[in-house]
């Protein structure tokens, strides 16, 4: 409760910064992210981040300022930004405080609550197994997998399947690993927030998720915290329910450009091409709470934005450093009707290596993209004079990876009503199974198209 002896003053406003003073306190200043409420407009919450003095704060707005006025009396709420955790958010739309934004009424008061600033798990607590977090997509657990309590990234724009793959891993952590899922929008467009709640409540897997929303139009203190929200939220079905989380993030970018506004707004000096100084510091205190414990595991999927397709700009090395793997979705093979659309040159994994995923797996997926990167370097060679200028060796080599390609699509369970294919969930060992064989030439005499969006290989025998 807030303690009316630990009032202050607001001494100037500068956008969404806000600069308090206090009276000589036996305690000192309130400390470093505590609230402050203003007097008059309790919408209106103060996250305090700098010291500039013993008697002055510096403080980020968590609404607008608008309004706002010097001289207008601020009360020290005694903590920081506190949410609710446990079972009853599960279906829940929620903002950055944990209240929710989906008409479904209050959230229980009985539940408990967590400060939204927690602490990176100990390395003596965490139990890094280097297993495979199986999606039961066949593209991504061959040719990247993603590790279980590690973090993946997903790169791709509008319209190529970004969302359905995301809704597929929902449903797909539901049934196969019995936990649960949140989403995190980081700056999304209040129509993007709408269509993604509308679309996972359709296919019905909302009751096993959490959303959790900063939108594009709040202050940048509310898109900055927004993650740490959810990583609370996530953070409390891993240690104290026991279960793997999956927590989708779109778009972690967001969260590096509201961390650059704060900074502008602070006067900080900007290090390389703009970016806030305490970028890599930031990055890391978010990222390093995503990991595994003997109790659970919470695996992260982050969308990732590339500023003019430039990977060696410094959010996104940063960003890398802390991913072990990467899904890139292709326009050109969402063109082509083969999805999920990703690409399987340019995805990768850090953990697809023998002595974690095993020597068959290994070699099947080396075999595999390397049959597929043969097969687009003749692609100009058939377009100009024809497949039947080819050797016979590399006409194999065509007809193998048309066929895979057809076999490593998919048709989801979350996508069946629109598409009229029954939803497959395909374990790893029969995806495997199904290109060694294509490999082999044993599917050689049949048509491409009885590989195309099938589930095991042994649909196309039966």
């Amino acid at each position: 409760m807030a303690d009316r002896n630990r009032s202050g003053t607001v001494i100037a406003v500068h956008s969404s910064v806000v600069d308090v003073g206090f009276p000589p306190m036996p305690t000192g200043p309130p400390p470093i992210y505590n609230l402050l409420r203003v007097e008059g407009r309790e919408e209106l919450l103060i996250e305090v981040i700098q010291h500039m003095g013993t008697q002055l704060v510096r403080g980020i707005a968590m609404g607008s300022t608008q309004g706002l006025e010097r001289g207008s009396s601020v009360i020290d709420t005694g903590k920081p930004i506190m949410v609710p955790v446990g079972k009853e958010l599960l279906g829940r739309v929620l903002d950055v405080f944990g209240r929710p934004i989906d008409r479904k009424g209050e959230i229980p008061d009985t539940l408990p609550r967590r400060s939204i600033h927690g602490v990176t798990v100990p390395l003596k607590r965490q139990a890094p197994e280097n297993k495979i977090y199986e999606t039961g997509i066949k593209a991504i657990d061959l040719l990247a997998p993603i590790e279980l309590g590690g973090k993946s990234g997903l790169f791709g724009g509008a319209g190529v399947g970004k969302t359905v793959l995301i809704m597929e891993m929902i449903q797909n952590m539901a049934v196969r690993y019995k936990g649960v899922s949140f989403f995190c929008g980081i700056g999304e467009r209040s129509r993007e927030g709408e269509e993604l709640y509308s679309e996972i409540k359709d296919v019905g897997v909302l009751e096993n998720a959490v959303m959790v929303f900063g939108q594009m139009s709040q202050p940048p203190g509310v898109r900055f915290e927004v993650g740490h929200t959810a990583l609370t939220m996530a953070e409390y079905f891993r240690d104290d329910l026991c279960q793997n989380v999956l927590l989708l993030i779109d778009n972690i970018f967001r969260f590096i450009q509201a961390g650059s506004e704060i900074s502008g707004m602070l006067g900080q000096i900007p290090a390389r091409l703009g970016y806030q100084p305490t970028m890599s510091t930031e990055i890391s205190d978010l990222e390093q709470r995503i990991a595994s414990t003997p109790q659970g595991s919470i695996t992260s999927v982050q969308a990732v934005y590339v500023p003019a397709d430039d990977l060696t700009d410094p959010a996104v090395e940063h960003i890398f450093a802390h991913l072990s793997s990467s899904i890139v979705l292709s326009r050109r093979r969402s063109s082509e009707g083969l999805y999920p659309a990703i690409d399987p040159l340019q995805s990768r994994s850090g953990i697809l290596v023998p002595h974690i995923v095993g020597q068959k797996h290994y070699t099947i997926a080396q075999e595999t993209r390397k049959t597929l990167a043969t097969y687009e370097d003749l692609k100009d060679i058939i377009a100009m004079l024809g497949i039947d200028e080819l050797s016979r060796e590399d006409r194999l080599i065509v007809n193998r990876a048309r066929r895979l390609e057809r076999f490593l699509t998919q048709p989801f369970v979350v996508t069946e009503q629109f598409t009229g294919y029954k939803g497959k969930s395909v374990s790893l060992d029969d995806t495997i199974d199904g290109c060694e064989k294509i490999l082999k030439g044993e599917f050689d005499g049949y048509p491409e198209q009885s590989l195309y969006m099938i589930g095991p290989i042994s649909e196309v025998r039966a």
